[in-house]
């Protein structure tokens, strides 16, 4: 007997980045509470898949590029017949659109834009050629949902998109989980010793984390203040920011010990955590950070840190690369000038609220 989707979840991969995360606890959230739910994937691949429930049915489509997984998706969507379809990242929610209509299915398709696509770096073809098929493609969906307003006011100028298809929905980041797994030992000699104060940063080692503005903040820092610093996460930077940081004096100072799978016991132990990214849509590892209760410097870069530290008042925003304002900010919570937001702020990140608001637009 065929089984009954209620939900299928398209993603290029399971990779540890912000979407994957996002929707992979969601995933878990729905089958939890009785939802069958299929994750659909061009590759079946990423650290993320340890994460997913074993009630998540994972579809791989076996595709060596994303494009080339619409053979096989549009079979799956004729077969399948899922009641919604929830796809993340540009060019999956792109294909989305097309397989489904190609597809011939009545699938409800929801597609979720979480970063601002006008500052994404591309070519000057591409760029044209991406802002054109969002145009035409994005209000074919029932239902565009914005990660942040920022991402929002940028589908509406970028994409030219109605208002009214647009649904601003956060990030599911706080879980019974995380809270949890603070409390988990962390097997690293910075973590476990009260002094220096550790400075931590947690993404992908990739151009847009701008990791270099931060090895120079922290170079600054350290002239004034003992510290170590933590970046967690891979990438193709990682050679490039160990050149750097011995070129600068501090590599005996930093470390980047990989992907974690529980970068929340970091979080919890660390003085302050820190986000020098170029680009974002709505951080998740702002929200997790001060869910762990570590006080935070951001960048005030497009978009989300704005929207989740309220202007500066729940943690310091400093300029895109602007390295004497982050080494100052730094500086200034490692004297103890914390900036922490009340308990209530951060409910409106919690999985059940957010869950709730996904449902109603999926029709689930």
């Amino acid at each position: 007997m065929q089984t009954k989707v209620d939900l299928a979840i398209f993603l290029p991969s399971l990779e540890a980045g912000g979407a994957e995360r996002a929707l992979t606890r969601l995933a878990n959230h729905f089958v939890e509470r009785g939802l069958q739910v299929d994750m659909v994937l061009v590759q079946a691949c990423g650290a993320l898949l340890k994460e997913l429930s074993e009630r998540v049915r994972v579809v791989d489509l076996e595709a060596y590029k994303k494009y080339a997984c619409m053979p096989q998706f549009i079979r799956y969507l004729r077969k399948y017949r899922p009641r919604a379809l929830l796809s993340s990242l540009v060019l999956t929610n792109l294909l989305a659109v097309i397989c489904n209509r190609l597809a011939g299915s009545v699938t409800r398709i929801v597609v979720r834009e979480a970063s601002t696509l006008s500052h994404l770096r591309r070519s000057a073809w591409k760029k044209w050629l991406e802002q054109t098929l969002v145009r035409t493609l994005y209000p074919q969906a029932s239902t565009v949902i914005a990660v942040s307003q920022g991402v929002a006011k940028d589908l509406i100028n970028y994409a030219r998109l109605s208002e009214r298809m647009i649904e601003v929905i956060p990030n599911p980041v706080i879980t019974e989980e995380l809270f949890r797994k603070t409390s988990e030992q962390v097997n690293h000699p910075w973590v476990n010793c009260n002094q220096p104060p550790l400075v931590l940063s947690v993404g992908r080692l990739v151009p847009e984390k701008n990791y270099e503005l931060l090895l120079r903040a922290f170079a600054v820092v350290r002239e004034s203040i003992s510290a170590h610093l933590l970046i967690l996460g891979e990438g193709p930077e990682r050679q490039k920011l160990y050149e750097l940081a011995y070129s600068l004096g501090i590599g005996a100072e930093i470390d980047l010990p990989g992907f974690t799978q529980n970068p929340f016991a970091y979080m919890s132990k660390a003085s302050v955590f820190v986000l020098s990214s170029i680009l974002e849509g709505l951080p998740n590892v702002l929200i997790e950070a001060m869910a762990c209760g570590c006080p935070v410097v951001s960048t005030d870069c497009p978009s989300g840190p704005n929207e989740i530290l309220q202007g500066g008042r729940y943690g310091h925003l400093v300029p895109v690369n602007d390295v004497s304002a982050m080494a100052r900010a730094i500086q200034a919570v490692l004297r103890g000038e914390h900036r922490m937001p009340p308990a209530e702020w951060l409910e409106q990140y919690r999985i059940e609220l957010v869950a709730r608001r996904y449902r109603e637009v999926l029709g689930l």
